[in-house]
């Protein structure tokens, strides 16, 4: 059985009206995690505006995932968006990572590669 969930983000994500982390955490993310997926790859390349509200969602996923060696990595926002998402200090429960080839990769692969770069990076 495997331990990940790869997803892809598209358009706006608003925290701050629509508090699509909730959304996120509640009706997908809390169901994958009651199956034992603790490490989550999400696609933000196609993630054009970024809105943030408060940080409590994404740190109750943390802690949800942390203590099994869970981890969430954020692949390739575009700047702007990543900027957003770094000032109201996301990054601090979220990884931000850019790998421009991922579509290139089966998923077991891109897996792997976030998987390693995960390792060096808590090391």
């Amino acid at each position: 059985q495997f331990n990940y969930a790869i997803i892809e983000l598209i358009g706006e994500w608003n925290d701050a009206v629509e508090n699509n982390i909730m959304t996120l955490k509640r009706d997908v993310i809390d169901l994958l995690v009651s199956h034992g997926i603790n490490k989550f790859i999400l696609i933000g390349e196609n993630v054009l505006n970024f809105y943030s509200s408060d940080d409590c969602y994404y740190e109750e996923w943390w802690e949800d995932i942390r203590d099994d060696g869970g981890w969430v990595v954020l692949l390739n926002l575009p700047q702007q968006t990543r900027d957003e998402f770094e000032s109201a200090r996301l990054d601090h429960y979220v990884h931000l990572m850019d790998e421009p080839k991922w579509r290139t990769f089966l998923p077991q692969h891109l897996f792997n590669l976030v998987d390693n770069w995960m390792m060096r990076r808590l090391e």
